[in-house]
């Protein structure tokens, strides 16, 4: 029976992986298909899917993650992202920091390129250096942002709110923005120019719009007595549509749904906890748990190559988090830090992350220099994590 778990196990981790490159939902669903059918009779396999779907908080976990793309997508219709960088009056150094994480807190398909022609625009840099900027800190500040979708996602998944691992997050991101300034953003030179006048009110709008989702979020969070936590978050990420959507036409809204596939983003948080519920039915935790394998290892190492691996956070942390959990029973939120930052990195390094190859793309780069130009940041972030894991997993 041990022999037929472990089978099941890791047929799912390489299917999930495998799969994670074409449809990371999809994965997560074929992962727990095959790992209950190795190990589960078809009643407990549809018990555990039942338990998913009628729990209220990941339930509406995965309608607020299916709404964020939405607030994107308006902002891009109403032109609150052209203000937002258009408002801004800063160096050239920090234009290559600053307006792609801030374009980075509102994930969307394509992303990456809403980003790049701001860099392109900007100048002082050569493509393979705009490029590795624009990945880098594009995901910088979603290691705080508290309506991140793989955050929210992971830290549930860990048993942890969101509000709770912020404040250990603020390390790797400081990490991340000085070894972004030492290795790239030194390299870009001159100052920018401006057309236009400054308009610190188009800046309000936009910023409001990206603030008050996380601002009523917590808000929520610590003055009213909520049911299901998650109610504050779909709260706050409805606000914040509403403001970025109005005047909005109904056609213009199909046209956002089709541009955005906000299903995709629901069905991957639904996906993730069926896995999970069908993992902690199949008798591979208790397995797991008895096996003597080193927290850094598995944590700092394991995450990193999965991250590296599937170009994605949530398919590995959907692996990584329930084994640490199986064999070490639970997870602070310092050793969450470290095990999210390595997949992190994996996944910023990886050469099937999206946002990867379309900056090279329009930047007239090859995949290969812009990944050689992100090696030394992300190794170096690597071993600091590592030596960070030694004290926290």
């Amino acid at each position: 029976m041990p022999a037929l778990v472990w089978s099941g196990f890791l047929l799912s981790l390489v299917l999930l992986m495998g799969l994670s490159r074409f449809s990371l939902w999809g994965a997560m669903f074929a992962g727990a298909a095959v790992l209950g059918l190795f190990t589960l009779p078809l009643g407990q396999i549809g018990q555990a899917l039942v338990s998913v779907l009628s729990d209220p908080s990941v339930m509406l976990l995965a309608l607020v993650v299916a709404v964020i793309p939405f607030i994107g997508g308006a902002m891009e219709r109403n032109g609150h992202m052209e203000a937002l960088v258009t408002g801004l009056r800063i160096g050239r150094r920090a234009f290559f920091a600053l307006a792609p994480a801030l374009l980075g807190m509102l994930p969307m398909p394509g992303g990456a390129l809403l980003s790049a022609p701001l860099l392109e625009r900007a100048g002082g840099a050569p493509p393979a250096l705009r490029a590795a900027a624009n990945v880098w800190f594009r995901h910088a500040l979603l290691l705080i942002y508290p309506i991140s979708s793989s955050l929210i996602a992971t830290a549930k998944l860990a048993g942890l709110d969101v509000w709770q691992v912020i404040p250990y997050q603020f390390p790797a991101m400081g990490v991340t923005m000085v070894l972004g300034y030492l290795f790239l953003l030194r390299k870009v030179g001159g100052e920018m120019e401006y057309a236009e006048k400054s308009s610190t009110r188009r800046l309000l709008a936009p910023l409001g719009i990206i603030l008050i989702a996380p601002a009523l979020d917590f808000a929520l969070k610590q003055l009213v007595p909520l049911p299901v936590p998650e109610l504050a978050t779909l709260a706050g990420v409805g606000v914040s549509l509403a403001l970025a959507g109005k005047g909005i036409r109904a056609k213009e809204w199909l046209s956002l749904a089709q541009a955005a596939k906000p299903w995709r983003y629901a069905l991957i948080v639904v996906g993730m906890f069926t896995y999970l519920a069908v993992f902690n039915r199949s008798g591979a935790p208790e397995l797991i748990a008895g096996l003597d394998l080193p927290p850094l290892a598995l944590g700092v190492g394991v995450g990193a190559a999965l991250g590296f691996a599937t170009g994605r956070i949530q398919a590995p942390a959907a692996i990584v988090v329930p084994i640490y959990l199986a064999q070490h029973g639970g997870l602070s939120p310092w050793g969450f830090a470290v095990i999210y930052f390595a997949v992190y990195l994996g996944y910023i390094l990886s050469p099937v992350h999206p946002c990867v190859a379309v900056s090279a793309e329009y930047a007239g780069s090859t995949l290969g220099g812009v990944l050689k130009t992100l090696l030394a940041p992300a190794l170096v972030a690597l071993a600091l994590d590592t030596l960070a894991g030694l004290w926290l997993l």
